[in-house]
């Protein structure tokens, strides 16, 4: 294979790895607090001496789009969104992840805790206890629970120190190995949750557009496959 079809090849392989970073974006679309992903692709151009220089694409890094979702009103006493910056707390068997998924419950001890079960934490990492005979449950801009406005707890709202580093813990969970800082003035709504963030129209635009560089990248390989062919049968005659 020459050079152009190892170049084709690379980006061949790029644009398959988008294809499933876009379906697993769309098949999130309606999850609770999902940020969209995508894909980087990166250019290597290598010298070949004499001859035109050889370039090779890569794709191996995801971003993160971190920009607001739609917040849908539930009237959910324990559904909550956080609007601005700033995630909410989870504690989970590999340590202390954020989220912006805030449809919550409580457990059997009483503790407030995420769908998977895990604890929500308060601003000091502590899980958040919601008394069971606790009614009228309200909530403050700042995050402050209260039960027939007593207060009975903060949620935690805090944000990345290195934002740059946070990386995805599966699902709509992120990890700051950098540790997180409180949001000095966090604003978190009661009775909505934020819904996804993805684009689905403009997903389903870039899918089509990666179809079709697909299908031109395969049209060029089969036809330098055609070529090769040729060109060896007609020496061997």
């Amino acid at each position: 294979m020459d050079n152009a079809g190892y170049t084709t090849l690379t980006r061949q392989s790029g644009l398959m790895r988008e294809m499933t970073v876009i379906a697993n974006n769309i098949a999130n679309a309606a999850t609770t607090g999902y940020r969209q992903q995508g894909l980087i692709f990166s250019e290597f151009i290598q010298s070949t001496g004499d001859g035109p220089s050889l370039s090779m694409a890569a794709a191996r890094v995801h971003n993160t789009s971190f920009q607001q979702g739609a917040l849908t009103q539930t009237g959910g006493s324990l559904d909550f969104a956080i609007e601005g910056d700033g995630f909410f707390l989870i504690q989970t068997p590999d340590g202390e992840r954020l989220t912006r998924a805030g449809s919550f419950a409580t457990s059997a001890a009483g503790d407030l805790v995420t769908n998977d079960g895990y604890p929500v934490l308060d601003p000091g990492g502590a899980p958040i206890f919601i008394p069971p005979d606790a009614t009228n449950l309200g909530l403050a801009a700042d995050g402050t629970l209260s039960a027939d406005g007593a207060p009975i707890g903060q949620l935690g709202v805090v944000e990345p120190v290195d934002p740059l580093g946070l990386t995805r813990a599966g699902g709509t969970m992120f990890v700051a190995d950098a540790g997180t800082l409180p949001v000095e003035d966090p604003r978190v709504v009661q009775g909505f949750i934020e819904s996804s963030n993805v684009d689905p129209i403009g997903q389903i635009a870039r899918m089509i557009q990666v179809q079709r560089a697909y299908e031109l990248g395969q049209t060029f390989l089969e036809r330098e496959d055609d070529r090769i062919r040729t060109t060896t049968r007609t020496l061997i005659k």
